[in-house]
């Protein structure tokens, strides 16, 4: 096995925190053959073992930790291992009992970095973003059979990340034959299709569950606006939850027809309260407030707008600006739902930013809870650059 020799002084993150990445700059030298997604014998300095990691010579992340026991064998039946432990972590919690879609391997937070995996009933979901991940391929798909007893899983490897680490995008089916009728779920209550060929990411956003939840509980009698409205999550349960109206907004036409047949999939819902509309969302809320439109509750669910620290500053802007138009159109004592996925912006950071919103926009305004993910999505300790949910509701006076 290869090693990995770090400069003087970089073992530190690795040995004492224990986090999961290895940039380029921290590494001395490579000893012996590595391809990509092999695995090396990662050595400090003074070549103290620290463990062990996938090798990505392509990536400026040139290697993630599969595990810090330096004597732990990595192979077949180590991912089968921790693709178990991953399924049994959910299994453990009781308020994922039942559910129909969630997530059963969230990357770095259960020790298999790369590796995402979404389930909705019988069919798993798999999206492998690392050059290690897409060695073990065969080895985590029969982790996640054994673990699951799904019919099927699908490969959803399309995400841009991939062509950091030179891999190609690849999707198709890994084992059993695709479902003869359209894939959906049922959550709190509501049934919702998942493109899982087409659709983002895996084809729904499971981590906005108890989100989405909340938000029914919120909506009676409101006036409701949903921004990036994507295939209607939100939109539903506010519909569910009693909401007076609730007008949604995106500037994807196809996810706009999905959220409508959405709609369609729950007849017991009041269809005559929702109104779709397509178009740039910025530009709505600019129309919305010289028209002298005003709402009681707000969702603010942007796609990424930073994926990394580098992207930050711009980030924070189009956060700022799209959080003022959210302040400035809710009527008193109106609620904010607002989020961002973005891994370049943090929990402290975000705040700030809205905070910000709220005082240029000339608003008195109160946390009233901080919101995260579903407890699917865990988040690593260890790894506060991760991909992750942050989230803020906000009362104006």
């Amino acid at each position: 096995m290869a090693q990995l020799i770090l400069m003087p002084g970089k073992e530190r993150s690795a040995f004492k925190q224990h986090h999961p990445w290895l940039f380029a700059g921290s590494v001395g030298r490579l000893e012996g053959r590595a391809r990509p997604g092999d695995t090396v014998e990662v050595l400090a300095d003074n070549l103290r073992p620290l463990g062990r990691a996938a090798y990505s010579p392509k990536s400026q992340i040139r290697g993630r930790f599969w595990t810090f026991d330096p004597e732990e064998s990595v192979d077949d039946a180590f991912f089968k291992r921790r693709v178990a432990a991953a399924v049994e972590r959910r299994q453990a919690l009781p308020e994922l009992l039942g559910q129909a879609g969630l997530r059963l391997i969230h990357a770095e937070s259960d020790g298999l970095p790369g590796v995402i995996a979404d389930q909705y009933g019988d069919t798993v979901v798999l999206q492998l973003t690392s050059a290690g991940a897409d060695k073990w391929r065969h080895a985590i798909v029969a982790g996640l059979v054994k673990a699951t007893g799904c019919a099927r899983i699908y490969e959803r490897s399309d995400s841009d990340v991939r062509g950091l680490e030179g891999l190609e995008p690849t999707t198709g089916w890994l084992y059993g034959e695709a479902p003869t009728t359209p894939l959906a779920i049922a959550e709190n209550g509501v049934k919702l299709a998942v493109d899982i060929v087409g659709g983002h990411k895996t084809g729904f956003y499971l981590d906005q569950r108890d989100n989405r939840a909340l938000l029914g509980q919120l909506s009676a009698g409101k006036d409701v606006l949903n921004c990036f409205c994507y295939t209607g999550g939100f939109s539903l349960q506010a519909l569910a939850g009693g909401a007076a109206s609730v007008l949604s907004i995106d500037s994807s036409g196809p996810a706009l027809e999905q959220a409508k047949a959405n709609l369609a999939l729950n007849p017991q819902l009041p269809a005559e309260r929702a109104e779709w509309r397509e178009a740039d969302v910025f530009q709505a809320l600019r129309d919305f407030r010289k028209e002298g439109r005003l709402f009681d509750l707000i969702v603010l669910d942007p796609p990424k707008f930073a994926p990394s620290a580098a992207h930050a500053e711009r980030a924070a802007k189009a956060y700022k600006d799209i959080n003022v138009f959210g302040f400035k159109l809710l009527r008193p004592g109106g609620l904010l739902m607002t989020y961002s996925c973005s891994g370049g912006i943090g929990l402290e950071l975000f705040q700030k930013i809205v905070a910000g919103a709220a005082h240029d926009a000339g608003r008195e305004a109160r946390i009233v809870r901080r919101l995260a993910g579903a407890a699917d999505h865990p988040v690593a300790l260890n790894f506060p650059e991760g991909e992750y949910l942050k989230g803020l509701l906000v009362q104006v006076d």
